[in-house]
């Protein structure tokens, strides 16, 4: 992808386009008070123009007929409310849309299956319970990820948003930091799984072969009234565990292949699903073992229970399976090192779409809104 720099437009223009591309650069190095924008001095030549993305406040007055919207950088007043309602509508979308494989994932990452519930591959389980349990219920419990994925990523993206700017503004004005990108996403990845984490409880739950549950509300009241609120939250320390290093992991690749693909950071759709769809996919892989343990806490098979409650040597019952570490020599025990990384193929299939329809999503409702509040001030 051809990105040209500011030293290329200047060089190749001539005569009037000359004269237009150089007051274009003053405009841009002036900015719209007329003071310098930023230090020139840390720049070097070729290096991307982050920094009047980052500290523009009003929109850049050119001479073309429909000025280039810079969507990275919000309107005052209108970045926060922009960003969640665009992370909002992703965060459906991508959860939604790709529902079917999760439910997939889930069936083959249990340790214990029923006979009728064993598959070979994503494809032929996919195809088993369309055929055995019929067309919709590959996507029972879907509401419950409506109800939860909305709040949970209009939170995670603004958070996101908010904190790697400020963080990269911090350690290197006018550049990215692959740093700062990180600790964005682990720090928005625990606001986004304390909302999430119940919501996730209970999709898996419904999603188990010959679920007891009649729906998302008689799901929540049969575990709230059996296990209390801790129910809800057993695996969350597992699930930060896997998902920090997911998230970090998924964040800093994205940025890293937005500045192969993107250096400029213009809205680009390809881009956006390319840099997605790879991060997610080796995310995904990476902690597929942490994720098998997650679905084991989650689910608390009833045959894994019952060997836990045989191998126990206290007289003490033992309810359910908790933390990681049990978690961890349950699945061992079952199936060896192999067993970490059952239903990987799912896992990997379900990320790679889902973050490349989310950051796709997110990027194309974020230049939208950006555009109209561009148009209004």
């Amino acid at each position: 992808m051809e990105t040209p720099g500011v030293d290329s437009r200047v060089a190749g223009a001539s005569g009037a386009a000359g004269g237009a591309e150089l007051r274009r650069l003053g405009d841009w190095l002036l900015g719209p008070t007329g003071g310098v924008v930023g230090s020139l001095s840390s720049r070097t030549p070729g290096e991307q123009d982050f920094l009047p993305v980052l500290h523009r406040s009003t929109p850049e007055t050119t001479t073309s007929v429909e000025p280039d919207i810079d969507y990275e950088g919000l309107p005052r007043g209108a970045d926060t409310g922009t960003h969640m309602v665009a992370g909002s509508v992703a965060g459906i979308m991508e959860h939604c849309l790709m529902y079917p494989v999760d439910c997939v994932k889930t069936r083959m990452q249990i340790l214990h299956p029923e006979p009728a519930a064993r598959y070979r591959n994503s494809l032929a389980a996919l195809g088993q319970i369309v055929r055995t349990e019929g067309f919709w219920r590959p996507i029972r419990g879907i509401n419950v990820l409506v109800v939860g994925a909305g709040p949970a990523h209009a939170l995670y993206f603004a958070s996101y948003e908010k904190i790697k700017f400020s963080l990269s503004d911090s350690l290197h004005p006018g550049a990215n930091s692959h740093f700062a990108n990180g600790v964005a996403g682990c720090i928005a990845t625990v606001l986004h799984d304390t909302i999430m984490n119940p919501a996730e409880v209970v999709k898996q739950r419904m999603q188990m072969f010959n679920s007891p549950y009649r729906g998302m509300l008689h799901c929540a009241g049969s575990l709230l009234r059996r296990d209390g609120l801790a129910a809800f939250y057993r695996s969350y320390p597992t699930q930060l565990t896997m998902n920090v290093p997911f998230q970090a992991l998924h964040f800093m690749t994205y940025e890293y292949l937005q500045e192969l693909f993107n250096p400029r950071r213009q809205y680009n759709p390809l881009s956006h699903v390319v840099s997605g769809a790879l991060a997610g996919a080796l995310a995904a892989g990476a902690t597929s073992p942490l994720d098998v343990c997650k679905t084991l806490l989650n689910t608390q098979e009833a045959q894994a229970v019952q060997q836990l409650r045989a191998a126990a040597a206290t007289s003490a019952p033992v309810r359910h399976i908790s933390g990681l570490g049990e978690a961890c020599r349950i699945v061992y025990r079952t199936g060896g090192a192999a067993a970490f990384f059952r239903g990987v193929d799912a896992r990997v299939i379900f990320q790679a779409p889902s973050t490349a329809i989310s950051w796709s999503v997110y990027e194309f409702f974020k230049y939208v809104l950006t555009k109209r509040q561009h148009g209004r001030s």
